[in-house]
């Protein structure tokens, strides 16, 4: 398995590589650069030899035996030699290319010159071997008139490269230190540019590093370069859903542990009592049966609050229809409505909302059990749904006390009960909560409001309202 490289690393060998190879490209263009320089300067001086060597001929003889003759003897040349290091070499060629003077084999010029570009046509510059060695030639036409006729010279003058090559080399040398040296320079910048720059990270997978498990604070943002913002914010976003998670798992344990410990505790007297006979066997039996059911019913909805915060967490949930989960609360809820022989009335209309099933069944029972507790025996209780373009509202009025002031302080809060202020008080006063956040946990929103005549409360309008399905806003209302 690959090891990943680091982000210094990647940012180093991201900025150093192509910088090396510009350094080398830049470093061999300015070699031949340099080359071309000094083979213009040099070839200057083996112009000069040409053109001093034109002016020592004359023409000799008249007409057509008319021919070139030259003076020059060759130790006039040392004065055209930079140094000892290089040697020169000529030819001069007479009107018929006959050898005037010079050294018989130096090699003839070539028939296919160069184009000049910075000289005159008449001279001609090109690279050239002469006795094993390498040379630079010039050839230059030289006009010779004399009183008995004129005609064109050819001059051949050929210099050995030593002191050129040293001069190359030592362009070379130069050259290749001063680029070192900006190279090492840069490389310095580079390596404390991204030391700095990744600094930041360094101290934030530190400080990560370092954190105890229970450690859940947002990390710090102030400080932080731009580029990792987003990803602090992110970080910090989900370690709050995760501070938030843990706040809940410890309430939920704490608060278990703490309900079902009274409910226990009943049954184990109930139980001890049985065992006395201190009260009849089917009364025991029935008290004890009450107990079971009361701490069942309590497990039951602490298991349902526990549920809905992996709701929160779920975005993939079904489209389904409010309004066949509403018949089906209400025909499960039926033989309680007949018991208290309540005037009921259900009216929904089709309604598709993303949820859950057991979200939207447990939201409904919740809330239509408790208008069936709180509403008289005899009293009506109406449940209704409407919709609009964009959210569906399901109403539950019943016709009990309605809620206290004190309990609207603290509604849907867990364990928050009226004794007072409703008859059916015994609940554990979890079903409200676990309504808020099945709510929540939608999209939607919940009310519980007094429906007040003639000041006088004549029961509670519980009112949930959740967004449409994406697919269900547009589409025609059905007659209501």
């Amino acid at each position: 398995m690959n090891t990943p490289l680091s982000l210094r690393r990647t940012l180093l060998l991201g900025i150093l590589l192509p910088l090396f190879g510009f350094m080398i490209i830049n470093t061999v263009v300015l070699y031949r650069q340099a080359l071309a320089a000094a083979d213009t300067a040099y070839d200057r001086t083996l112009l000069a030899t040409a053109k001093s060597l034109g002016e020592q001929l004359e023409v000799v003889g008249n007409g057509e035996q008319a021919v070139v003759r030259s003076s020059l003897l060759y130790s006039a040349l040392e004065a055209f030699e930079a140094d000892n290091r290089s040697r020169l070499f000529y030819r001069v060629n007479g009107f018929k290319g006959e050898m005037v003077s010079g050294f018989e084999d130096l090699p003839p010029p070539r028939t296919q010159l160069p184009d000049q570009k910075i000289y005159a046509a008449l001279v001609h510059f090109y690279d050239e071997a002469y006795r094993g060695d390498p040379v630079r030639m010039a050839v230059l036409l030289q006009p010779v008139a004399g009183v008995a006729g004129q005609g064109m010279a050819i001059i051949q003058v050929a210099e050995t490269l030593e002191l050129r090559q040293t001069l190359a080399r030592q362009i070379l040398i130069d050259t290749l230190w001063r680029q070192a040296a900006l190279v090492i320079v840069m490389v310095l910048v580079v390596v404390y540019v991204v030391q700095r720059a990744t600094r930041p990270v360094r101290a934030l997978s530190h400080a990560l590093a370092h954190r105890s498990e229970n450690n859940l604070s947002p990390l710090p943002t102030l400080s932080a370069p731009r580029e990792l913002l987003p990803l602090l914010e992110a970080a910090n976003q989900h370690m709050q859903r995760l501070s938030h998670l843990l706040e809940h798992q410890k309430r939920f344990v704490r608060d278990t542990s703490h309900q079902l410990r009274t409910p226990l505790a009943v049954l184990k007297t109930q139980v001890q009592s049985a065992r006395r006979g201190d009260v009849p066997p089917l009364q025991a039996l029935d008290e004890i049966g009450h107990t079971v059911e009361r701490a069942t019913e309590l497990a039951n909805q602490m298991l349902a609050l526990a549920k809905v915060e992996q709701l929160r967490e779920d975005k993939d949930a079904p489209v389904i229809d409010w309004a066949e989960v509403v018949r089906s609360v209400a025909l499960d809820l039926a033989p309680l409505i007949a018991e208290r022989e309540l005037d009921f009335s259900l009216d929904v209309v089709p309604a598709r909302v993303r949820s859950h099933e057991w979200a939207l069944r447990e939201l409904g029972r919740n809330l239509l059990h408790n208008a069936i507790k709180n509403t008289s025996p005899g009293s009506r209780l109406a449940v209704e749904m409407v919709k609009d373009s964009r959210a569906v509202a399901l109403s539950i009025r019943d016709s009990g006390p309605g809620i206290s002031a004190t309990l609207r302080e603290r509604l849907f809060q867990p364990f928050a009960t009226d004794h007072g202020a409703r008859p059916s008080g015994a609940g554990s006063g979890l079903g409200l909560a676990i309504c808020h956040g099945i709510v929540q946990s939608l999209g939607g929103s919940i009310e519980l409001d007094n429906r007040v005549e003639h000041g006088v409360v004549q029961g509670l309008d519980a009112t949930v309202r959740l967004p449409l399905a994406p697919t269900e806003r547009h589409a025609p209302h059905e007659p209501q």
